[in-house]
């Protein structure tokens, strides 16, 4: 027998530890739940780095967890909350580490992916799972939980609280002019080869310089391989075209400076979807993952798609061949995004964001 599902949920856990970029695309299903229930009581569990995004969010109580702690720091969460008891918890990380994590949570019932979307054995570890939905955008597939509960508005809203200090800091990069905003490198992990060219950024920087008097804002970690890529690309571009802001912003700082950038251009990687969570334009650049699954949910019409020939090219399949979401492992991948398709989707982002617009609230310093 199915574990029956609450009808009036009163507290809510929601498990999700990363990324960041996957949690501001789960954003939207917590006001989802808030419209639904307003009196409903939403705890999330989630990554240091992602709490230090979120930081404030109205309605949710956060509960941290670091994922540097290991097992120690999962027993010390579960102390934390071994007095909490959730009504329903909602199991959104698909990673063993977060169903091991959630062996020591109590919850009346667990909600998980179903099993064609599951990894790591994740419905093995949850009593209810998503009706299927295949080919669905990440986006999407957090929706689908409020969905099984019964939730009707699903309308997009995010919110994300960003404190003055964060626009200062802001600004203090800056000043009030206008400017693009690159962040040229995704997280470095192990053959992830989602990073463009330096060249490539170069000329679309000179483009934006030089055809509209935009400086580009590059952001990003302080590793040496970020780092680089910002000497790289300072190296190929005129002087004043070009402010260095890797390793030099918080998240809350990057926030802030994408919400006052007049459009943003990176690869499949945070900045894209914090941008989309803001209501910036956003440039994807995309070769070796789906945009289809993974794009700036509100900005897909305006991603660089060049997944398609990479499949073809490096994995020698069609898109019908391969399973939903699979990467393009291939260092060359991205090699196959031109220049003139970037400088192509900025000038159709920038005519976009230039129409009149009503239903889009600026952010506070720009009312």
């Amino acid at each position: 027998m199915k574990h029956p599902l609450p009808a009036q949920p009163r507290h809510i856990g929601v498990l999700r530890l990363s990324a960041l970029g996957d949690v501001c695309n789960l954003v939207p299903t917590v006001r989802a739940l808030q419209r639904q229930w307003p009196e409903a009581r939403i705890t999330w569990i989630i990554g240091k780095g992602e709490h230090s995004l979120l930081a404030g969010l109205s309605g949710v109580e956060f509960v941290v967890y670091d994922k540097a702690t290991g097992l120690a720091g999962m027993r010390a969460l579960w102390r934390e909350l071994a007095d909490t008891r959730f009504d329903v918890l909602l199991h959104m990380q698909q990673a063993l580490r977060a169903s091991v994590l959630s062996l020591g949570l109590k919850a009346e019932v667990r909600v998980g992916y179903d099993k064609a979307r599951a990894k790591d054995a994740q419905h093995w570890f949850t009593h209810r799972q998503l009706a299927p939905h295949p080919r669905a955008h990440v986006l999407d597939s957090f929706l689908d939980f409020a969905r099984l509960l019964g939730v009707e508005d699903l309308s997009l809203a995010w919110d994300l609280p960003v404190p003055e200090a964060a626009f200062d800091e802001a600004r203090a990069l800056t000043g009030d002019a206008p400017y693009l905003l690159m962040s040229p490198c995704a997280n470095p992990r192990l053959r992830n080869f989602r990073n463009w060219s330096a060249e490539g950024y170069a000329a679309v920087i000179q483009h934006a310089w030089q055809q509209h008097g935009l400086p580009s804002l590059l952001t990003g970690g302080g590793s040496t391989q970020e780092r680089e890529m910002g000497e790289r690309i300072q190296s190929l571009c005129e002087p004043g075209s070009v402010i260095d802001a890797i390793g030099g912003t918080s998240l809350k700082g990057l926030l802030a400076l994408i919400a006052r950038a007049r459009a943003v251009i990176a690869p499949d990687s945070g900045p894209v979807h914090m941008a989309n969570a803001m209501g910036t334009p956003v440039v994807g650049l995309y070769a070796t993952t789906n945009p289809d699954r993974a794009a700036p949910y509100c900005w897909r019409e305006f991603v660089v798609n060049r997944y398609p020939d990479a499949v073809r090219t490096y994995l020698h399949k069609s898109l019908e061949e391969i399973s939903w979401g699979q990467r393009v492992r291939h260092p060359d991948a991205m090699s196959l995004i031109h220049a003139e398709d970037v400088i192509e989707r900025l000038e159709a982002v920038l005519d976009h964001a230039a129409a009149p617009h009503p239903e889009r609230e600026l952010p506070d310093d720009e009312t």
